[in-house]
Parts: C-alpha cells; sequence; structure tokens
C-alpha cells in the first residue's frame, strides 16, 4: 500500500495544482485590452495553446532557450493568424505575460481539498519547470505556498524535468528518499517517465484521459487521492 510506505509527495505545479490555461487566458484577455489588439481571444489561445506546448517540449529537452520559447510561441502564433505585429510588440507582450500570469489564480478543482487532506500526514513539495520568477508568485498569490515545504524549480536546478538531476536535488533538499516519495504531475514525460527513471513512484494526473501504460497509476481527479493515500 501506498499509505504505508510514502513520507513525501511531490506535485508539479502548472496544469496539475494551479489552472495554467485558465490564468493564461485572462492575462492574454488583459494584455489585447491594453494594447489594442483585435484578435478574438479564443481563437488565438486555440492555435496558441498547442504551439506553446511545443515550444516547452523543445525547452525541456535544452533545444531552446528561455527567450527563444517566450518569443517564438507568439511570433509563430501571430503569423498562423496572419496578424502583423512588430517585434518590439512581441517583446513587450511577453514581458507583460510573465508580469500578469501570476495576478491570475484559479486552481485546478480539488486542489485546497486534498493538499489540505495531505498535508497532516505527508510532507508535500513543488517541482516545477516554470520560471523562477513567476513561479514563487503564482504560490503565494494563489495562498498555497503554505502548504509545501520544499520547491524546486528547473531554474535553480539549471536543469529541467525529466532530467534526473531535478529530481535528485528535489530529494536531497527535502530530506527524503526515492522509497518513500511520490510524484505527482500532467506531463507523462516529465513527471512520469523522470520519476520512474530514478524509481520515484509517479501518479499522472491525466485530466484528458490519454491512454497510458496499464503500470502507471493515473488519476482524472485530484480528489482521486484520498482513494490512494
Amino acid at each position: 500500500m501506498l499509505k504505508t510506505k510514502i513520507k513525501h509527495i511531490f506535485f508539479d505545479l502548472d496544469h496539475t495544482l494551479w489552472d495554467f490555461d485558465k490564468n493564461s487566458g485572462l492575462s492574454f484577455k488583459q494584455i489585447f485590452e491594453e494594447k489594442n489588439i483585435h484578435l478574438n481571444l479564443e481563437a488565438f489561445l486555440k492555435i496558441y495553446e498547442p504551439i506553446n506546448f511545443s515550444y516547452w517540449k523543445l525547452y525541456r529537452e535544452e533545444k531552446i532557450t528561455k527567450e527563444k520559447l517566450r518569443y517564438r510561441r507568439l511570433k509563430d502564433t501571430f503569423e498562423a493568424l496572419n496578424y502583423e505585429i512588430s517585434d518590439e510588440l512581441i517583446d513587450q507582450i511577453s514581458e507583460d505575460y510573465i508580469e500578469y500570469l501570476p495576478n491570475n489564480n484559479f486552481l485546478i478543482e480539488g486542489t485546497l481539498e486534498i493538499l489540505n487532506y495531505l498535508k497532516p500526514s505527508y510532507k508535500l513539495h513543488i517541482i516545477t519547470n516554470g520560471f523562477e520568477r513567476v513561479q514563487q508568485v503564482k504560490l503565494e498569490k494563489s495562498n498555497i505556498n503554505s502548504f509545501f515545504d520544499v520547491v524546486v524549480t528547473s531554474d535553480s536546478v539549471g536543469v529541467k524535468k525529466p532530467n534526473a538531476k531535478v529530481f535528485e536535488y528535489a530529494l536531497k533538499e527535502a530530506g527524503a528518499n526515492k522509497e518513500n516519495s511520490l510524484m505527482i504531475g500532467d506531463s507523462y514525460e516529465a513527471d512520469v517517465l523522470g520519476a520512474q527513471a530514478l524509481d520515484i513512484t509517479p501518479i499522472y494526473y491525466n485530466e484528458k484521459n490519454v491512454p497510458v501504460e496499464s503500470d502507471v497509476k493515473s488519476i482524472n481527479s485530484l480528489l482521486e487521492l484520498k482513494k490512494i493515500l
């Protein structure tokens, strides 16, 4: 039983606890209004989200820089929509987006309930590939920072999940070991495969019910953790 051996639970942040898509959409809504960008927000996000996902994959794989990620995901989206925009304005939008993003703090359904449920029995931590500059602010402004003992960002380690160094660093910082630890996240590549490579037990937050290997424990709702832990 997981309950008997697990002492440390490591959560991903974006898309797992913090509702990235909703908060991101609200940030772009504010930017479009301020910058007089005349695009349908829903149409923009439909193009932007998969482009952003693909660039984050390249970023995780150390194939592009943070700066390239932030510029290209916007440049490609505007080009796909045939919307003429200067590089200077794209750079400004990129800066505004990073500044505004932590101001919207909707959480994934069940986040507070499950954190309150787990906190008395486990040490809770965060491992995130998000930028150091914004992840701490997200935790503070969404009022969940007090639940976590250790917060590890890829910026602080210098490499990103699924790189083993991130998990090794997090275990050391938390005073945990692979046998008594659990990793919960929405990225199969970064969270599940990254944890498995170090023999850390993963739980895949699989909100969209994507088919996965039968030996991987998968949940569609955070509250399902009550049946496991």
